[in-house]
């Protein structure tokens, strides 16, 4: 459920991918049986294709990695959070292109 621009995360490779980003993250919990992480999907592939090189767009699948979605008290989905220089910055909800490029901007 990911384009070509979008990295999947794992329990496994979470921390590592976040530490080792040399531009902002930002990272969209999500599952396959969810009805909006299903429409926000495309809006986050499409930020992620246009922005490519300006953020890494992730995704983690909250039922295949319930230790980082524990770890970051994610609730409900799809939600997103916001990383740079390997800190967490904040959490958010899916929102629109134009959103999460403003968003972006103010990191």
């Amino acid at each position: 459920m990911a384009s070509a621009n979008v990295v999947n995360l794992t329990d496994e490779t979470f921390e590592s991918e976040i530490q080792k980003a040399e531009v902002p993250v930002v990272v969209d919990f999500w599952a396959e049986w969810c009805g909006p992480c299903r429409h926000f999907a495309p809006v986050f592939d499409q930020f992620a294709t246009e922005n490519a090189g300006k953020v890494i767009a992730a995704k983690v699948d909250v039922d295949s990695n319930q230790n980082v979605a524990a770890k970051y008290n994610i609730r409900q989905i799809p939600t997103l959070l916001w990383f740079k220089g390997g800190n967490f910055l904040g959490q958010t909800s899916a929102m629109s292109k134009d959103g999460l490029l403003k968003k972006l901007e103010s990191l």
